[in-house]
């Protein structure tokens, strides 16, 4: 159902205007918004872009369900004992970068294995500096928790010419091996697929007619490839405007976000109905400023989350305040997956090639839930470890 705000009584005023004067003119009927004779739909219709709104409201249909089976690995070697492992963080500031570390440290607890996180604080030099520790402590693997490996190319080497592997989480654009940095493997969702899913629930979520504000942070390679994508899948909806790209660095967000958003509803007004950001942190710091301008909770704008569905974010979706939506990764199994892939590279064998599907968390399908997982995965990776 599309929604949006009240048009102001001029605009509903010149609108009869032009019913009267069409209907003068010559025996029309369908001047209503929402009516058309078929041919005129992509203009004139319910939606802004017929074809397009049908494929989007039948995938978000499927990204919402919430019964998923396991589809990961039910075989694989057997723990191999005594592992260290150091998870370099982006930023721990960062809920997606958090979850995914507390989810590594909960598999290693299963597996028996010991490990460390060493925060970056989401600076150039902090995450080199971190990265130059992690390979200090010659650990049995390292986990690049969230950067860009090639801004510590020189501390990545090291590890590699150490035979320590080295695992990426949300590392580069795709997920498995990488040769070019040299990676075991990355473990993420695929970002064509959650910055697909994310436009198409705006597309069907306004029926194809939005005015859409999107924010990334474009001094990451993997934010900024995911915020080009949502961009370029917006754009295939003719109804849609992408009103603004907002370039707000993670780290500056709870200083920048709520004076660029105060800026943005001035500037937009009632043309501004959603929003789209790479990861689900700037919506938090974003409430302050909507509900300081009288924007109600449960919108417009309706802001959906393209990662990382923190536990803030299901809070702020589920009591709808100020975001309607997120695309979750399952930051636990990815965890444990970043566990599992390290015990492959220790056994010698090849990575396990899963990549979890993406997932649409709304009100109606998250109530009470603080994150998403499919179910089972623990029990599987426990049973692959003979734990």
């Amino acid at each position: 159902m599309h929604r949006t705000r009240k048009a102001a009584p001029a605009v509903r005023t010149a609108r009869l205007a032009f019913c009267a004067l069409l209907a003068t003119a010559a025996a029309l009927t369908g001047c209503e918004r929402g009516s058309s004779d078929g041919a005129d739909e992509t203009v004139t219709g319910s939606s802004g872009c017929p074809a397009v709104h049908a494929r989007a409201r039948e995938a978000v249909t499927r990204a919402e369900r919430t019964d998923i089976d396991w589809g990961g690995p039910t075989g694989g070697p057997a723990a191999v004992p005594g592992k260290t492992i150091v998870f370099v963080a982006q930023t721990m500031t960062n809920p997606g970068v958090a979850g995914a570390a507390n989810g590594v440290r909960d598999a290693a607890r299963a597996i028996g294995w010991n490990v460390r996180v060493i925060d970056g604080g989401g600076t150039p030099a902090g995450i080199q500096a971190a990265m130059s520790d992690a390979v200090a402590l010659r650990p049995s693997g390292i986990v690049i928790g969230g950067f860009d490996p090639d801004s510590t190319a020189r501390q990545a080497a090291r590890a590699n010419a150490q035979g320590i592997p080295l695992i990426g989480w949300h590392a580069v654009p795709e997920p498995g091996p990488s040769r070019q940095p040299d990676l075991f493997t990355n473990v993420t969702t695929r970002v064509q697929d959650v910055a697909r899913i994310s436009a198409q629930w705006i597309i069907s979520d306004s029926d194809g007619r939005a005015g859409v504000v999107l924010i990334t942070d474009a001094s990451i390679p993997f934010a900024r490839n995911k915020s080009d994508l949502i961009r370029e899948e917006l754009e295939s909806c003719q109804g849609v405007r992408l009103l603004s790209v907002e370039n707000i660095p993670i780290p500056d967000a709870s200083s920048r976000t709520p004076r660029e958003i105060s800026s943005l509803l001035s500037r937009f007004q009632d043309r501004w109905t959603h929003s789209v950001a790479i990861n689900d942190l700037y919506f938090a710091d974003a409430a302050p400023a909507f509900r300081a301008a009288g924007e109600k909770g449960s919108g417009p704008p309706f802001n959906i989350g393209a990662g990382d569905g923190d536990p803030s974010a299901f809070q702020r979706i589920n009591s709808r305040q100020y975001q309607a939506a997120t695309v979750p990764e399952p930051l636990s199994l990815q965890g444990w997956q970043i566990i599992d892939e390290f015990n492959r590279a220790f056994s010698g064998r090849p990575d396990s090639g899963y990549v979890a599907p993406v997932h649409i968390a709304t009100a109606g399908n998250s109530e009470g839930a603080s994150s998403w997982d499919p179910s089972g995965y623990r029990e599987a990776y426990r049973r692959i470890w003979g734990k």
